[in-house]
């Protein structure tokens, strides 16, 4: 292969593409050669214990890497999550305002479980370079600022070292012309990691302060009073509060007047996220309002001036977010609206008022509907009753189908309409749960028939539209897989499947928020029902023949596979129970067809996921894969944002992009089983963490014919 040399130093980040010899989306390598094809042949940083050492990394194409600066690959590369480093770089003009920050800078980063202000006082190299390819991590040594006195808290001693990632806001305003005192030494926190301080850094904070030098009254920070003056502020406004440092936060007023010991009108005001130094609504020993710990800041009204992010047309009209793109109108045709293709689905769905817009404890459903409709074919059938013969209630279920198809968003409104006219109360009011809603949508407003057919071993029938899991905890390991979860229960439970489902609806071990079986659990992207199959031939587990026995005890042991079913050969199932651990198993006879060849295939019977609806504090979101490409996943939130407040306001839900979870699922079942979730990205976090109900379908099977009204 002709190959020629790259002079000039390069850095890039993988963006797109499949892993190749090394090089996987987030990785951060420097070209060495140029191949006379256009691909690039380049070192991989970031492997082994210290990340600032190269290894080869092999080819990777052009247009598959973002190119980047030598100082922005260090500062990215001291990003451990490379989910994380891509997140970093979709907000570009914050990166690069992180990217030219100066000592005494201030920035907003995240810490802890809440946001602290603090001063950029070092630029940290870290990591030894050993080699001249070597490439030093670079972080930020920060000074905390005290949020309730706006002073600068100087501990003793080693101060903190955040990546980029960890700042969220650059207030390129500030500034404290104090001159540049670099000091040399070791942080003493970093363990086998050296990290020295270097004598340099961009000078981008040296203009703003030239600005700043510049003001009569350089301690007053500029917040909008000329164009928001005439606007009042009472109990629910939405205000930023600025202080003569210039730390700006952002929060909701929620109590006004005088505290006792002080002149003039002060606010009480719950921020959007925590701040060390704040309260749960106490001020000096007495309760003004009550609210999440360390989020009440108290201030005098003056501090206080309409969020600079909304747009207020009047006192009385609603503030909207500046950001939120406005909603067209939309006039349904009456025709029904094809399943989105994973080609338009993207630039459909992704983005803030997106998807179906939560009100009033509806995540359950929200999330459910986009699960079912945003782009599944398995239920696209229930949309195709001819239109005299429909209820009102399907005929709304159709119109929120095709606006969501169609535009991309549902209104609070169109949903709270259907939420009404399920008939029963709670629904409108109350939160339910998922499978509540799932049992009467398909049965009540689809009129569909149960989805599954279970069979017991006792000869008993029964239907049902999902499966809840049923287990001792004690039958599996820690970290299970569906697929695991699916045959341990089944077979604890005599349960078969009579027929191949076309849809199947899987519901975790736990109950809502309160209880759950498994911290994590590992999402089976196909699941092989075929041992579960009523009267179906089945394989031995162990030589492949026809299989004529099952035996319960076996699943969980560790020396035939844990959690796999277990059927047998008559010569295999004595060979296997011939051990003194088995003696005291009883396997049971499998019903064989004569006509099935005993040494021929078994077809296998598979169904793929196609969405995954989780809960966290009482809260349900979503995981939906829009396409057959392993990367085309949504995660949405009906709720992901809120505009205004809880009586004047109104959710923002979001759908994003997150072809990170096909790149986690993508790996093999043994690699999945060793993975540290708590070192996973964000979204994957979420996804192992709190699954609910798994969502299976064979995508070219529809789902059984309506029952033509009949309940």
């Amino acid at each position: 292969m002709e190959a020629k040399t790259v002079l000039n130093e390069r850095f890039f980040i993988v963006i797109r593409g499949k892993s190749r010899k090394g090089f996987c989306r987030g990785c951060i390598g420097s070209v060495e050669t140029e191949t006379a094809s256009g691909e690039l042949m380049g070192l991989l940083y970031g492997c082994g214990t210290n990340a600032g050492s190269p290894k080869n990394g092999g080819l990777v194409r052009k247009e598959d890497i973002y190119p980047l600066t030598r100082h922005q690959a260090q500062l990215l590369l001291f990003i451990s999550s490379v989910s994380r480093r891509l997140e970093v770089l979709c907000n570009p003009q914050l990166f690069s305002a992180v990217c030219e920050l100066s000592q005494n800078d201030l920035v907003v980063v995240r810490h802890k479980k809440g946001h602290v202000p603090g001063l950029v006082k070092n630029l940290m190299q870290i990591g030894r370079k050993e080699n001249k390819e070597d490439l030093h991590m670079l972080g930020f040594e920060l000074e905390f600022v005290d949020t309730s006195t706006f002073l600068s808290v100087k501990p003793a001693a080693p101060l903190p070292i955040f990546s980029a990632a960890d700042i969220v806001q650059v207030v390129s305003s500030y500034s404290v012309p104090l001159g540049l005192h670099w000091r040399d030494g070791r942080y003493a926190n970093t363990g086998r990691k050296t990290v020295s301080r270097i004598n340099s850094m961009p000078s981008i904070g040296i203009s703003a302060r030239r600005v700043a030098e510049n003001q009569t009254e350089p301690s007053v920070v500029p917040n909008q009073q000329l164009t928001t003056a005439h606007v009042p502020l009472e109990v629910g406004s939405i205000v930023e509060v600025v202080s003569n440092s210039g730390v700006k936060v952002y929060g909701v007023i929620r109590w006004l007047g005088i505290p006792e010991g002080k002149t003039g009108d002060w606010a009480g005001v719950e921020l959007d996220y925590d701040v060390s130094g704040c309260s749960d609504g106490t001020y000096g020993g007495q309760r003004f309002f009550t609210c999440k710990g360390s989020r009440a800041l108290f201030v005098p009204v003056t501090k206080c001036s309409p969020d600079s992010r909304l747009v207020s047309c009047s006192t009385e009209s609603l503030l909207r977010a500046a950001e939120i793109p406005a909603v067209p109108p939309f006039e349904d045709t009456g025709e029904d609206a094809p399943p989105v293709p994973e080609s338009e689905a993207v630039p459909l769905f992704v983005g803030k008022m997106k998807g179906i817009q939560g009100h009033n404890n509806s995540c359950y459903l929200d999330a459910t509907l986009f699960s079912l409709f945003s782009s599944s074919v398995t239920v696209d059938n229930i949309c195709h009753k001819p239109a005299d013969e429909e209820q009102p209630i399907t005929c709304t279920l159709r119109a929120i189908i095709n606006r969501l198809r169609r535009q991309g968003f549902v209104p609070a409104e169109s949903v709270l309409n259907f939420r009404k006219q399920l008939g029963c109360e709670t629904f409108s009011t109350h939160e339910k749960d998922p499978e509540e809603f799932i049992t009467v949508l398909f049965q009540n407003v689809l009129c569909i028939e149960p989805l599954l057919k279970l069979r017991s071993e006792r000869g008993t029938s029964q239907g049902a539209y999902t499966l809840q899991i049923f287990l001792e905890k004690q039958q599996i390991r820690q970290m299970p897989t569906v697929q695991q979860l699916l045959d341990t229960s089944c077979l604890s439970g005599d349960l078969k499947f009579e027929t191949m489902p076309s849809c199947l609806i899987i519901q975790m071990p736990r109950c809502g928020n309160k209880y759950k079986m498994f911290s994590h659990i590992i999402p089976s992207v196909e699941l092989d029902i075929t041992d579960l199959l009523y009267n179906s031939p089945r394989e031995c587990f162990i030589c492949g023949c026809l299989a004529e026995f099952e035996c319960l005890q076996c699943l969980p042991d560790y020396k035939l596979q844990p959690g796999r079913i277990k059927q047998y050969c008559s010569t295999c199932n004595t060979q296997v129970h011939t051990n003194p651990s088995r003696h005291s198993h009883s396997p049971s006879a499998l019903a064989v067809s004569a006509a099935v060849a005993a040494d021929g295939p078994v077809p296998r019977q598979k169904i793929q996921l196609f969405a995954v609806l989780c809960i966290k504090t009482s809260h349900y979101v979503s995981f939906v894969k829009y396409g057959p490409d392993p990367h085309s996943w949504f995660f949405f939130d009906c709720m992901a944002d809120r505009c205004g407040d809880d009586q004047n306001g109104y959710n923002i839900p979001e759908v994003q992009s997150c072809p990170e979870i096909g790149d986690f699922l993508c790996q093999p079942e043994e690699e999945l089983s060793q993975v540290n979730p708590f070192q996973a990205p964000e979204l994957v976090q979420r996804l192992l963490c709190d699954s609910y109900m798994f969502l299976y379908h064979i995508p070219t099977v529809s789902l059984s014919k309506p029952n033509n009204g009949e309940h």
